[in-house]
C-alpha cells in the first residue's frame, strides 16, 4: 500500500496511530499522566493513577488499551493484504472443485498477484451471483437457460459466454461390479426407476442403488437432456452435493451407480462403463453420446480488468491448457 497510511482511534484519552506500509505501530499517550514505561509495569493503572485491584473487577486502562491496540493491528494487517485484485468465481461444482483453483493457482505462479475466491456451489448459483454482483465469473457445466437469459434481460444486462473446457459425463458403479456397459436406452431405464435390479441389465442380482448431483447442478440437467430423454429421476435415486461425493458413495457400494465428470473418473474403487460400446476416454468424444461443453459466463462492460485478463489467460494460454488436460478435461484451444 503506497504511502504510510494511517489508523487513529481514539478511547479514553489514547491515540494509536498504526503505519500500515512499515507493518510498525507507533502508539502514543495524550491527555494522561506518566509514560508508555509506566504502561508496562506490572502495577495497575488507571487513569494515570497506580492503584491495586481484586480480581474480577473492571479492567484497567492499560488492559483496555493493549486489546483496542491489538484490534487496530489486526485491522492494518487486513488492509496491508488487501492490495491485491480479488477475482470472485462462482458456480459449477464440476469447473470449481478441481480445474478453476488450480488456473488460479498456476496463474499466479506465473507472476500475477491477483487473489481469487472460488465457490463451488452448483451451476444455477453461478447466475444468480452474476445477477446480485456478488461474482465477477459465473461457471455453469451446462448452456445458460432461455429464463436465465431474460432475467438478466430485464436488469439491462448483456451476457457472455466463454468456453472453459470440454467434458465427459462418465457413468460409474463399484469396481466390482460385473458390469463393464450400458446402453442409453439401459441408463435412461436405471436413473428414471424404470430398471432397479442389476439382473436386469446383465449383472448379477442386486437392487440398484442410484446416486445423482442435486437440483441445482447443471450436470444433473445436462446428464437428464442427454442420458434420459428429458425425463424425470426415479423417486429413489439419492441426490449428491458433487461430484466427488458421488464416486465416494459409488466407491462404497457394490450395488451403487452414478455420473461424474471425466476428472473425476479416476477415484479408487470405481470404474466408467463404456455407453453405447463407447469407453470414456478424450479421443472418443465427437462419438460419446454424453459429452458436453463447460462454461464461464460473465456480463457485459462489468469485468473488472484484473478478471478479463484471468479469462483470456485461462481460455488460451499454453500452460493453461495443461492445467485442464492434467485435471482430466478437454482443452477447449
Amino acid at each position: 500500500m503506497a504511502g504510510a497510511e494511517r489508523i487513529d482511534q481514539q478511547n479514553s484519552g489514547f491515540l494509536a496511530k498504526v503505519s500500515v506500509s512499515s507493518q510498525l505501530a507507533e502508539c502514543y499517550k495524550i491527555g494522561t499522566r506518566g509514560s508508555l514505561k509506566e504502561w508496562g509495569r506490572s502495577a495497575n493503572v488507571t487513569r494515570g493513577r497506580k492503584k491495586s485491584r481484586p480480581n474480577n473487577t473492571n479492567p484497567t486502562l492499560n488492559e483496555v488499551y493493549m486489546k483496542k491496540t491489538l484490534a487496530i493491528l489486526a485491522a492494518a494487517s487486513l488492509l496491508a493484504g488487501a492490495n491485491a485484485d480479488e477475482i470472485v468465481i462462482k458456480g459449477s461444482d464440476t469447473l470449481g472443485a478441481k480445474m478453476v483453483p488450480q488456473l488460479a493457482e498456476a496463474y499466479k505462479e506465473a507472476g500475477n498477484d491477483e487473489s481469487f475466491e472460488i465457490a463451488a456451489e452448483g451451476s444455477s448459483s453461478a447466475f444468480t451471483n452474476l445477477l446480485a454482483g456478488t461474482a465477477d465469473i459465473g461457471m455453469s457445466s451446462r448452456n445458460i437457460k432461455d429464463s436465465e437469459t431474460e432475467e438478466f434481460t430485464a436488469k439491462g444486462m448483456a451476457i457472455k459466454d466463454w468456453t472453459a473446457a470440454y467434458d465427459m459425463i462418465g457413468v460409474i458403479v463399484n469396481e466390482k461390479s460385473g458390469v463393464e456397459g450400458l446402453t442409453t436406452e439401459q441408463i435412461e431405464g436405471i436413473f428414471t426407476g424404470d430398471i432397479t435390479d442389476w439382473s436386469e441389465v446383465g449383472g448379477d442380482a442386486g437392487p440398484i442403488s442410484v446416486y445423482t448431483r442435486n437440483t441445482s447442478s447443471g450436470t444433473y440437467k445436462s446428464f437428464q437432456e442427454m442420458a434420459m430423454n428429458k425425463r424425470d429421476y426415479g423417486a429413489d435415486t439419492q441426490k449428491m452435493a458433487g461430484n466427488e461425493q458421488i464416486a465416494e458413495e459409488v466407491a462404497k457400494n457394490a450395488n451403487g451407480i452414478g455420473y461424474v465428470g471425466l476428472a473425476y473418473t479416476d477415484k479408487d474403487g470405481i470404474k466408467a462403463i463404456a455407453v453405447n460400446d463407447i469407453e470414456l476416454k478424450p479421443e472418443n468424444a465427437k462419438d460419446y453420446p454424453i459429452a458436453r461443453s463447460l462454461h464461464y459466463y460473465t456480463i457485459e462492460g462489468k469485468l473488472s480488468d484484473a478478471a478479463a485478463k484471468f479469462l483470456a489467460w485461462a481460455t488460451t494460454d499454453e500452460k493453461a491448457m495443461e492445467v485442464v488436460e492434467r485435471v482430466g478435461f478437454i482443452p477447449a484451444k
